[in-house]
């Protein structure tokens, strides 16, 4: 069987393609380039975003990784579909007083959608495509069923969620079943240079404020009696449960917990006001492609949590879901990802917090 693994230039892709190939595989490795030519006038000179002027050199350690594997190695351009397919969506929502995950995005319709549909048009033939991820893909009777990896404190099923039946049908995950310790082990096991590499942890290492190429807007910055505490430069420096960087002094601490677009307001409050129990989300995704029945569940409203109590309803294509405990900052434009034990059964974008 051939498979073409993703080849990010880190520890775990590398690994990825090394298990394989000592499985028997034929591999071979592909990058996608995602910068273009974007101009940006800072970063934090750090290199741990998968977003970011030094691709180069993760291209770089990428191909070395192939040339030390001895496999065939593709570097393919998607910076235009990304453009248009992310970076457009991030700023959209940014812009509308939203918080994005264009990881989210860039997984389910970039990495495992336009990168091997163009590797295919290329001539690049494959039975499978494999990548780093910490995930599981368990097949039972004919359905792929998108799980928790072994190492919950590095699972990536989060980002996942939006991966359909077809996708994962033709998808390796074969770190779900490591620990990171173990993958690192495997690694200078393998003898490969990455293996003390440090993990690519933003999506994106600069300033917000140059992607979104906007102008200042200014509005108030108000209590949730109205009252005007401050001066902000525009709705998209502010994220729900955002406490320090607010520009406005208090004698307790305050955080956002709303941000207004019509009126371009910044609305903060007590922690307490941070606190709620209950969400819609919309944009429904079963991994499945089983629908889920109304019920008692866990979920999670961002990839670090642990897994929360819930009931939920499935209703005009919305998830209705209470939650048993109170969750801090639920946002607006993230992604609630529900499991029934360890598998994902349905997932969607938060679009209303009551």
């Amino acid at each position: 069987m051939k498979v073409l693994v993703g080849l990010s230039g880190g520890v775990d892709s590398a690994t990825t393609a090394a298990i394989l190939k000592n499985q028997g595989y034929e591999v071979e490795g592909v990058t996608m380039a995602i910068w273009g030519d974007k101009k940006v006038s800072s970063h934090k000179g750090t290199h741990g975003a998968c977003l970011g002027p030094n691709e180069k050199e993760d291209i770089e350690s990428a191909e070395k990784t192939a040339k030390f594997l001895d496999i065939p190695y593709h570097v393919i351009d998607c910076s235009k579909e990304y453009d248009e397919i992310v970076l457009k969506y991030f700023k959209e929502e940014y812009l509308s007083g939203r918080t994005p995950n264009p990881c989210i995005r860039c997984n389910s319709l970039i990495k495992f959608g336009v990168l091997p549909y163009v590797a295919r048009e290329k001539g690049i033939k494959f039975d499978k495509f494999a990548t780093g991820h910490y995930a599981r893909i368990i097949e039972n009777n004919g359905i792929y069923n998108l799980a928790q990896a072994k190492d919950k404190s590095k699972d990536q099923s989060y980002f996942l969620y939006k991966l359909t039946q077809n996708q994962l049908k033709n998808i390796l995950m074969p770190l779900g079943e490591y620990t990171k310790s173990e993958v690192r082990e495997i690694a200078k096991g393998f003898g490969l240079e990455v293996s003390d590499k440090p993990d690519s942890q933003d999506f994106y290492e600069g300033n917000y404020n140059e992607l979104l190429g906007v102008k200042d807007k200014k509005g108030n910055i108000i209590d949730s009696e109205g009252k005007i505490l401050g001066k902000h430069n525009g709705i998209w420096n502010y994220t729900i449960g955002q406490r320090k960087g607010l520009g406005i002094s208090s004698t307790e601490p305050l955080y956002v917990i709303k941000l207004e677009k019509d009126t371009n307001t910044v609305v903060v409050g007590n922690l307490d006001k941070t606190f709620k129990r209950f969400l819609v989300a919309k944009e429904i995704n079963f991994p499945s492609g089983i629908k889920i029945t109304n019920g008692n569940y866990t979920a999670k409203i961002r990839s670090n949590q642990l897994l929360q109590e819930c009931n939920i309803k499935f209703i005009n294509n919305k998830l209705e879901i209470e939650f048993v405990n109170y969750q801090n900052s639920i946002t607006v434009g993230q992604s609630v990802v529900v499991y029934d034990n360890e598998d994902i059964v349905a997932g969607g974008i938060i679009d209303e917090v009551k």
